[in-house]
């Protein structure tokens, strides 16, 4: 039992970096270790593990609350961590980060995850197989969240032509163009729950259920270990406590240490941010795919950018509102080009039912390259497209 302990503690866990979370607390707090760099890429690590936690405290609550809230309740926090770091961003005027990060999350979960995902699970599978009908109404969906994305940009390019006395561009039209986009998107994704969880859950809610239960990971099922209802909550209202109190650091150093780290505020946005709050439902992928479940793997990976576009993304514009300062929907046209690039790519992948290690490493060279490009993407661009 002790061997058993020990090797479970000696075996790499993302939990090792929870030492980041009392580190950047004494980074914050300390003077005398006032460093915000420092302070920035140890808030970065500290909320992989705490997402992690959330997302493992959630799996055992929907355990006890049946398939259908359950199911809702998963898909609610599947992408907290994303959105209270972007809360935070938006509370301080970073709204050059906030839309970057929902692009980002889009673009990763596309690209990233599922890239990975395919590349575990091809090494191990020469050829895996998946549920086309499902793959593929969430790559649907997602070509909905490309277009509501390219609409604000093309209505700008438009409608700046035309002079203001005649109808043309003016900075509350593009705010009533976004809010009407954010109420669209997410009366859809209370349409997609709808379907998901009611009308065809059969396609959804049952692998959702069954992959949550083995998600946890190998030891704690051989060790029966079982949360209860109040321990669940209990850990999910920490893990969040601390994930907020981590993030209020994040976006709190991010200026400082962009500068240093010769970051632009799109590539922070765009890269840095999507991958710390994505990192947590990353491995889980990976994990379904190496374990030849691609149904979950792809519903993790696709559902999760489904999720930042139609519910994150609007829910940052209805908080931008309570904030006093409105945020729109009007990205770069690099960001817009990613998106759709990352749809139509990932529509493709859903299309044949099947997937292998070289159509994961193929998405992997499209992510690096659009990081690339992101990386050298100046700002004065970002803030040249987002100008009222």
């Amino acid at each position: 039992m002790t061997a058993t302990k020990k090797s479970s503690i000696l075996k790499p866990s993302l939990d090792w970096l929870l030492i980041f979370v009392p580190i950047s607390i004494a980074l914050r707090f300390i003077p005398s270790f006032n460093n915000p760099t420092a302070l920035f890429i140890c808030s970065c690590l500290a909320i992989i593990p705490l997402a992690g936690w959330m997302g493992k405290a959630t799996e055992h609550l929907a355990e006890h609350l049946g398939q259908g809230i359950g199911g809702l309740l998963n898909a609610t926090f599947g992408n907290a961590a994303e959105l209270i770091i972007a809360l935070f961003a938006l509370s301080k005027g970073l709204e050059g980060v906030v839309k970057a990060s929902i692009t980002g999350s889009i673009i990763g979960n596309m690209l990233l995850v599922l890239g990975f995902s395919l590349v575990a699970g091809g090494a191990k599978f020469k050829t895996q197989k998946f549920d086309r009908t499902a793959a593929g109404t969430t790559a649907t969906a997602l070509t909905l969240a490309a277009i509501a994305l390219l609409i604000p940009t093309v209505f700008h390019l438009s409608a700046a032509q035309v002079p203001v006395a005649s109808g043309g561009w003016t900075p509350q039209k593009e705010q009533n163009l976004s809010l009407a986009i954010a109420i669209v998107l997410f009366l859809t994704y209370l349409g997609t729950l709808y379907f998901s969880l009611v009308t065809h859950k059969n396609l959804f809610v049952g692998e959702a259920i069954q992959g949550a239960a083995e998600g946890v990971g190998k030891e704690e099922e051989k060790a029966g270990e079982h949360w209860s209802k109040g321990k669940s909550i209990m850990v999910l209202l920490i893990a969040t406590a601390f994930v907020a109190l981590i993030s209020e650091f994040l976006v709190g150093a991010v200026e400082e240490a962009r500068g240093a780290l010769g970051f632009t505020e799109v590539f922070v946005g765009v890269i840095v941010v999507a991958i710390i709050g994505n990192a947590a439902e990353h491995s889980s992928a990976i994990l379904m795919a190496m374990r030849n479940k691609m149904d979950l793997s792809l519903g993790i990976a696709l559902g999760s950018s489904l999720q930042i576009a139609l519910f994150v993304a609007p829910v940052l514009i209805f908080a931008s509102y309570l904030f006093g300062k409105p945020m729109n929907l009007e990205f770069t046209i690099p960001e817009v080009v990613a998106v759709i690039g990352s749809v139509i790519i990932a529509q493709q992948i859903a299309s044949d039912g099947e997937s292998n290690w070289v159509e994961g490493l193929q998405l992997l060279a499209v992510y690096a390259i659009l990081g690339i490009l992101f990386y050298y993407l100046p700002d004065a661009q970002h803030a040249a497209t987002s100008a009222h």
